[in-house]
């Protein structure tokens, strides 16, 4: 059998990319203080990845507004709250059923946008698709089936592929097909640091790319539109930048343990 991510792993670039990225992982896991303290470390850094998922949707709201808010009225930032706050729960059902969790992340991503009746369900040809990082023209429905399919059938056969390479594939594949038509970046984000949990590089979900592709947002519009071009290249330049920002959200949730550690 072919193993396409694999292949993909093998691409110019990606292994010293992806190898950067878990040498940071790595370091942040050796944290002393995460042997006491790392379910505030993933509190702290599921907060920080939701807002970094928001903005990177086109919402205004800091941290401490987060923080002091009970009900924030922005759709965009009530969604990206409730799947932080569910995320834990997916990992098995991402493991073994990915196209059941992806609907469960629209369904908590866009619960105060869409009709209930569009929740969780891929698009239509009559519903409207958001593009926020100007993709142009999204996919027919039918071939956003056909891709969901796809993606599907690599997330549940082995591969020799690097949990970060499968996360960038599975993030840079949802923004491209936007199958929902709302939340989809909200959706993919989730979707990818899932991935990172469910194949083991952050098992504890201390890391949050969310906060990497915020403080990289240009390069992650310019990365985003090159995976979206279907070029071994553009593949490759996504790859590094998701990589590059697994590794600065690395160094984030470090600087956490970090200020945990001063009191």
């Amino acid at each position: 059998m072919t193993d396409a991510l694999a292949d993909v792993a093998n691409l110019p670039g990606v292994a010293g990319a992806v190898d950067d990225a878990r040498s940071a992982v790595d370091r942040l896991l050796g944290h002393r203080i995460l042997r006491r303290r790392s379910a505030e470390v993933s509190t702290e850094s599921a907060l920080r990845g939701a807002r970094a998922s928001a903005v990177l949707d086109g919402a205004s709201v800091t941290l401490d507004e987060l923080r002091t808010t009970e009900n924030p009225s922005d759709p965009v930032v009530q969604g990206a709250l409730r799947v932080s706050a569910e995320l834990g729960t997916l990992t098995e059902t991402w493991r073994n059923a990915p196209r059941q969790a992806l609907a469960r992340l629209h369904v908590l991503a866009a619960a105060d946008a869409v009709e209930s009746a569009d929740l969780g369900r891929p698009r239509t040809a009559d519903r409207p698709v958001e593009d926020a990082f100007d993709l142009g023209d999204a996919p027919s429905p039918s071939e956003v089936a056909l891709r969901l399919d796809a993606l599907s059938g690599l997330l549940t056969e082995s591969t020799k592929a690097p949990a970060l390479v499968v996360a960038a594939v599975v993030h840079g594949e949802l923004l491209t097909l936007r199958p929902f038509g709302w939340g989809d970046g909200l959706v993919a984000r989730a979707a990818q640091r899932l991935t990172l949990v469910a194949r083991g590089l952050d098992p504890k979900s201390l890391v949050a790319p969310e906060v990497g592709h915020l403080e990289l947002a240009a390069d992650y519009t310019e990365a985003l539109r090159a995976y979206s071009s279907g070029t071994s290249e553009g593949v490759a330049q996504w790859i590094g930048h998701c990589s590059a920002a697994v590794a600065a959200a690395a160094r984030d949730s470090q600087a956490i343990c970090e200020a945990f550690m001063r009191g």
